[in-house]
């Protein structure tokens, strides 16, 4: 295929896997370990013991106000954490499991360790559709705080290979479910109390959720309330330069563009912006990686799933 330049991915290629049953007596016995979903690879720990989920902000870098989403493997399961109610049943019939998390109020005394919500009354809560995912939730019987495995900040795996390359030598024990289908974190949704608010765009869109509900999305008030992972300034970054909407390249970037279009990785020749969210942080690992000083990336159409990536995309090109 002409103008794709991507990583050769292998099924098993992080060298120091850990088959399936030792992962999960790991995450029993209060360790944490990389897991695939279907969005990007997660840095899994039981979220019930405070102690496990610290090696998740320590082994991230992760700052404590940043709270984390909760994997749960059912319905049932989510209603024993959180004040469950018809709106939040509705979006679960309809997109879980799946890419879909949403922000409730937490019930008291549910279990959850207090450092996964970062001391809110909220709690982040999502079904994954992975079967590894999946597999490991219902062989453990835990409910799993994971979230993206790699560096606070940096490019988010959705590969083992990433999860390795962004650890290094501290790379944690990885469960290879091969690439993620999807490769774009979830979308999170706040139900308050007099409607909802999209906090981090992703696969399930605006247009999806206000179909489902029959609610327009509440305005944004401009607050700046850390509520859910995603909504830092700068998340998502590259450790070069990055220059977003270009048309023409300059000789020292690494070209990423999507369509019939010349350039160094092309994220969908056919112009589809779900195909593009599937490559769009293997392309930038891929960039990050060449011998090219710095990114270029053409402007990426601002519609359904693309106003998930340019939300990506805007956050990795703020400089610290």
């Amino acid at each position: 295929m002409p103008d794709i330049k991507r990583s050769k991915l292998e099924k098993k290629s992080v060298t120091a896997l850990a088959d399936f049953d030792h992962i999960c007596d790991l995450l029993l016995a209060g360790e944490i370990a990389a897991i695939p979903t279907e969005t990007v690879y997660g840095l899994a720990a039981d979220s019930a013991n405070g102690d496990a989920v610290a090696k998740i902000y320590a082994a991230k870098g992760r700052p404590s106000f940043n709270p984390l989403i909760v994997h749960v493997a059912d319905i049932a399961a989510a209603q024993k954490l959180v004040q469950w109610n018809d709106r939040a049943d509705r979006l679960a019939q309809s997109f879980w499991p799946g890419a879909l998390t949403m922000v409730i109020e937490a019930k008291p005394d549910n279990g959850v360790a207090s450092i996964v919500t970062a001391g809110l009354s909220t709690l982040a809560v999502r079904c994954p559709a992975h079967r590894v995912m999946r597999a490991v939730l219902e062989r453990t019987g835990l409910n799993l705080a994971a979230p993206s495995a790699n560096r606070s900040g940096k490019l988010s795996a959705t590969s083992a290979q990433h999860v390795r390359r962004s650890f290094g030598i501290d790379a944690p024990p990885i469960l290879d479910g091969g690439i993620c289908e999807q490769g774009l974190e979830s979308t999170i949704i706040a139900l308050r109390g007099h409607g909802w608010q999209i906090l981090r765009p992703g696969p399930i869109t605006a247009d999806m959720i206000e179909a489902c509900l029959g609610e327009i999305e509440l305005p944004n008030t401009g607050e700046t309330k850390i509520e859910a992972p995603g909504q830092l300034l700068s998340h998502y970054a590259p450790k070069k330069p990055l220059r977003l909407n270009v048309d023409i390249a300059e000789a020292d970037e690494f070209y990423i563009a999507m369509g019939s279009v010349k350039c160094d990785y092309n994220l969908s020749l056919k112009g589809d912006v779900t195909q593009a969210a599937a490559y769009l942080f293997e392309a930038l690992h891929v960039a990050e990686a060449a011998q090219a000083p710095k990114i270029a990336i053409s402007a990426i159409p601002n519609n359904g799933i693309g106003m998930a990536i340019n939300d990506r995309l805007k956050r990795a090109a703020v400089k610290d």
